[in-house]
Parts: C-alpha cells; structure tokens; sequence
C-alpha cells in the first residue's frame, strides 16, 4: 500500500510537479519534425536542472537518460537516440523531477506535424482516458473503477488497454507501493484514502494491448507494430476530491 502523505508533504510533490508541467508546456514549441529524441532528453534535461531540480530517471536502475521518448508503436520506456522525429509521428515524452526528494512524474502525447486521422483519434482517446480515469480517483472509489471507466472508453473506441504496465504509488520513491492497472472491474482492488498520491498513466494502443521487449531491456513496443498513445499525471487524493499535481498552464 502506499504512503499516506500530509498537506506540507503534497505541497512539496506539488512544487516538483509544476517544474515536470512546465516541462511540457515548453515541449509545445520545442517538437517539431527535424529534430532527434536525443535533442529532446537534452533540452528537459537543461530545464530540470536550471530549476535546481534532478532528473530523476537518469541512473535510475540503470536507466542512462532523463527522459524516456516513445515513438508510434513504441508504447513506453524507449531510449532518446538519433532518430529524426517526421510529419506524422506520434511521439511520447515522459520523465520524473526530484526537487529536494520529492518526485513529479508525467507522460504527454505530441503529435509531430499532421497526424492521420487513426492517430489523433487514438491520441484523443487517451487524453479522454487519462481525465476519465482521474474522475474516479476520489475518497471511497476502489482502484478498479480507474481501470474500469478508462478500458470501457478505449475499448468503446476500437483500442485496448496495456495490461503489463501501470500507474503507481509516489512520494520520495519513484514506484511506491500502489499500482493502478488501467483496466478492470468497478468496486475492486485497494480502497482509495485521502492523502494517497499516485500517478494514472493510460497506455492505448490502435491494435492489440500485447508487447514485446527491444534487446535494450527497456523499450516496450506494440507486438503487432499499431500505434500507442500513453498521457499521465501524478495526483493527490484530497477531502474535496483529488489535485492533478503536474497539471500544465498553472
């Protein structure tokens, strides 16, 4: 189970996860076709630190970058390299901020250029997953309905849900107890408490949720070579209901 954290100790989660959103907001204009994943990693790598903050994932289990930058069928976890995102890719950016030990982690769609239409549908979805899966995260609700109201969108839409991975616990640990599958059944799993903080993370892919692993260990990747999207933000369940702490435009 995971941690239950006071209001000073979701304020200093919420401090890392305003650098994490700020991040992305600055993502916006930065993508762009042309350039590398590996021109990506730098460039919030020069963020993170200018915020006097550490990027979390670098050295993290032997992970050797800050960010993790997935593209089209590449569903999590692929390493930043030379490869020159094009018009039309579907590109995921995901990475975890330290600010004096407490952890913000988001993941975000970008879409490079033009999409397909396949592609923003699937895109629009997951975004629509993430926020509905957010809905249900409040004091009383069960794990389950996350995982339920998020599959029965995507599903409803022709996609499937990424089984193997998950959201999870966080505070001063990356994965920190709680897991939060996707998908599932309304009323189930671990009762949701105030003072919880985990992230939802929606994996969605345009085929089958199954996946393979590249010979780096690390990236994940669509078994049958379809597209996925993947959004995430880190919240704080609260009294009122729950804080989104990575929201962007704060």
């Amino acid at each position: 189970m995971t941690n239950i954290l006071s209001k000073s100790q979701i304020e200093k989660m919420h401090d890392a996860g305003k650098i994490v959103a700020l991040c992305h907001e600055k993502l916006r204009d930065f993508i762009k076709p042309g350039i590398t994943t590996r021109e990506i990693d730098r460039f919030v790598e020069s963020l993170i630190l200018k915020h006097k903050a550490i990027p979390e994932q670098k050295g993290y289990t032997g992970y050797p970058f800050a960010t993790c930058t997935s593209v089209n069928d590449e569903i999590c976890h692929a390493f930043p390299s030379s490869y020159v995102i094009k018009d039309g890719d579907l590109l995921k950016v995901d990475f975890v901020v330290n600010l004096n030990g407490w952890l913000g982690d988001s993941a975000w769609c970008y879409a490079v250029g033009n999409l397909s239409p396949k592609a923003k549908l699937l895109m629009d979805t997951t975004r629509e997953c993430l926020y509905l899966g957010i809905e249900q995260a409040k004091v009383g609700h069960r794990v389950g309905d996350i995982g339920a109201a998020i599959q029965a969108h995507a599903e409803a839409r022709g996609f499937s849900v990424v089984r193997e991975y998950t959201g999870h616990g966080i505070s001063r640990e990356m994965h920190d107890g709680l897991i939060i599958p996707h998908y599932g059944t309304a009323g189930k799993g671990p009762r949701i408490k105030e003072g919880m903080v985990f992230t939802i993370e929606p994996m969605i892919n345009e085929g089958r949720f199954h996946y393979k692993l590249d010979d780096d260990g690390w990236t994940a990747r669509t078994l049958d070579g379809s597209l996925s999207a993947q959004f995430e933000h880190t919240i704080a369940i609260t009294k009122e209901g729950n804080t989104i702490l990575t929201k962007q435009g704060e």
